[in-house]
């Protein structure tokens, strides 16, 4: 699936904006992840998702990529690619945007420390 997060930006006078959706249907989370912490590694069916880090630091792991992440970083990451992500020693909080059909239940999970599988 190609990346539906097609980012805009434009220069004003008093700085600029970036635009990740429009008119499109999304869902948007801020996802906090405690330090040293890891979510299941999962994929979905119904939708592909857009990661920003707004604080703290990290890894991402989308499919066999490894990505050390920091304040700025930014990932696509497709449907039914493989993905978690893991907090730094002093956490990370991720703004998430689901493009496609959201729905909490849509999640395969293929590893998990907290005995999810």
């Amino acid at each position: 699936m190609e990346n539906l997060i097609k980012i805009y930006e434009e220069e004003r006078p008093w700085g600029k904006f970036r635009k990740f959706t429009e008119n499109t249907i999304s869902t948007v989370k801020i996802i906090t992840v405690k330090p040293n912490e890891t979510l299941s590694l999962q994929s979905h069916k119904k939708r592909s998702e857009f990661w920003r880090v707004i604080s703290g630091s990290g890894v991402f792991f989308v499919n066999d990529e490894v990505i050390n992440v920091n304040i700025g970083s930014e990932q696509f990451v497709p449907l039914l690619a493989k993905h978690k992500m893991s907090g730094g020693s002093s956490g990370m909080e991720v703004l998430e945007i689901g493009l496609g059909e959201f729905d909490e239940g849509d999640i395969t999970r293929f590893e998990d420390k907290y005995g999810r599988v």
